[in-house]
């Protein structure tokens, strides 16, 4: 019998011995996920449910990192790292921890790059503590958002003046005394509000240390979360630094009976990591427990998808629970499906990235890549996005783009633009890396490594108004242009590999994303925007 490629993985998935690290090609070749298909959900894009009681990770595809979890009653919220892309914050809601659908942003102007978040709720009110590292040249700081309802309006960030730390989580003691837990294992004391500070910096805890022959990135003690549970409280920690080398990232846990210590160290530490480079999920860290709809724990966390460092760092999640001695362990995700948290209900999953720009507002997943305040360069009017241009381009005209979590999709859009402007496609990661194509109104412009490379001669009849498709399979950029849908689509001469535009190779912790530029001077319109996950 000869069996071609997909045979012989259908063979291996039928197998009662297969396991996620057999979807391997040859020896030292790359996982390739998925070993199954994935459930499809709006537009084709893969979601986590998959509709007979299991799911499969990742619960959010795509670039959502440093997830914070809130439980309100029968509901879930949470927001993640947004980073340097504007409206930041996107708020999600849950009832069963695995389909998920979005809220609102709650943070719509630019403070600089916006780390690991804190999402919680005290008395009436909700609260966001977000980090943030400066991009204008002012101290680094975290900041505090708040609001009355969970959907906003969230009031404009506030600074506390904590210049040295990182990834703040909010706890009330026993006494309602709130306090800020922060990286390095330090925590301060808020004021009654939670809009200030009362106290110094206290150092609490010293992490526990990874033995020195692993291959980390970085000791780095971030991301503490708190739970009190049994009579303890137990605090999680993210170390090993959240990228570099497969292995590095981890979930180590401590408790203590009060928050201001002793804290003894989780015999078993680490909770979670990636042990070998061979399974599905890579830097697998920061960690948030939460009671599932049914009184059962579970873990939110995130990871790289192997071989896929360009999608970012997704969300996932991973049964746990309290052993007979107090201490709390997580399950390991080998790649397989997993039961669902029991109880709760499905809320409809994702959102549509396509768009008819109906209305007079941008959608929420739309959003500035830069960094940079932009949002008056964008309305919506008349059924097409209307986007001033500004700069020269890529570099320095901030993008519009948008989150995706698929190893493949296509984007098709009408655009037309005035006689000054360069406008086109990309796949953005930041303004020193990108690629995608332009046009003005006598040739295509080809954007390859964060460069403008060279210029293209239009076709005929190509003036300023045209249909664009990118596509991209596996990390193929692939770009196609033609003047109507009466035509048939010309391929552009030039493919790309973009699989090397990730944090490993430039830094950032950004994703690449989908995007639309403009650059020049006047107008860029588009309209009738159609994206599409392929198999």
């Amino acid at each position: 019998m000869t069996l071609d490629r997909r045979g012989l993985l259908a063979l291996l998935a039928a197998s009662p011995a297969w396991s996620a690290v057999d979807c391997i090609d040859a020896p030292g070749q790359p996982y390739l996920p998925p070993c199954q298909p994935w459930p499809k959900g709006v537009e084709g894009q893969r979601r986590a449910d998959m509709g007979d009681g299991r799911y499969l990770n990742p619960v959010l595809a795509g670039d959502r990192p440093d997830p914070s979890v809130l439980k309100d009653g029968d509901d879930y919220y949470l927001t993640h790292s947004s980073f340097e892309a504007v409206p930041g914050l996107l708020i999600w809601h849950s009832r069963d921890l695995v389909n998920w659908r979005p809220l609102a942003n709650a943070l719509s102007e630019a403070v600089g790059s916006v780390w690991a978040p804190d999402l919680c709720r005290h008395g009436d009110r909700y609260f966001i503590y977000l980090p943030v590292k400066r991009t204008n040249g002012a101290p680094n700081d975290i900041f505090v958002i708040w609001a009355d309802r969970i959907e906003g309006p969230w009031s404009r960030p506030a600074a506390l003046g904590l210049h040295k730390h990182i990834d703040p989580t909010h706890v009330a003691d026993e006494d309602d005394q709130r306090w800020l837990f922060l990286s390095g294992g330090d925590r301060v004391r808020l004021s009654a509000d939670g809009l200030g500070l009362t106290g110094p910096v206290e150092h609490v805890y010293d992490p526990w240390r990874y033995p020195d022959d692993w291959d980390v990135e970085s000791f780095s003690p971030e991301g503490p979360k708190m739970l009190c549970h049994g009579g303890w409280w137990h605090m999680l920690l993210a170390v090993g630094g959240t990228a570099g080398p497969p292995t590095g990232h981890m979930v180590i846990a401590a408790r203590s009976r009060t928050l201001a210590g002793p804290w003894e160290q989780a015999p078993h530490n680490p909770l979670m990591r990636t042990r070998s480079p061979r399974e599905r999920w890579w830097s697998r860290g920061h960690g948030s427990l939460v009671p599932g709809p049914d009184g059962g724990w579970w873990m939110l966390y995130h990871g790289y998808e192997n071989s896929f460092h360009t999608l970012g760092r997704q969300m996932l999640l991973a049964p746990a629970r309290f052993s007979a001695d107090g201490w709390f362990h997580v399950d390991a995700d080998d790649g397989q499906p997993l039961p669902k948290p029991r109880g709760g209900e499905a809320v409809r999953h994702g959102l549509a990235l396509s768009d008819d720009f109906a209305g007079t507002a941008l959608k929420a997943h739309w959003q500035f890549l830069s960094g940079v305040a932009q949002t008056p360069r964008a309305r919506v009017a008349d059924g097409r996005l209307r986007l001033a241009a500004t700069g020269n381009g890529p570099a320095d005209s901030p993008p519009l783009g948008f989150n995706q979590g698929d190893p493949a999709y296509e984007l098709t859009f009408d655009l037309d633009f005035d006689e000054g402007v360069q406008a086109g496609v990309l796949l953005f990661y930041s303004p020193r890396l990108y690629a995608g194509m332009g046009a003005n109104a006598r040739s295509f412009q080809l954007h390859r490594y964060g460069q403008d490379i060279r210029a293209v001669p239009k076709p005929e009849g190509m003036a300023r108004r045209m249909q664009l498709r990118l596509r991209c399979v596996r990390h193929v950029l692939t770009l196609y242009s033609r003047v109507d849908a009466g035509q048939p689509w010309a391929k552009f001469p030039v493919q790309m590999d973009v699989s090397g535009y990730h944090h490993n190779t430039a830094g950032g912790f950004a994703s690449l994303r989908p995007a639309i530029y403009a650059a020049g001077r006047g107008e860029a319109r588009v309209s009738n925007l159609r994206y599409r996950a392929l198999d």
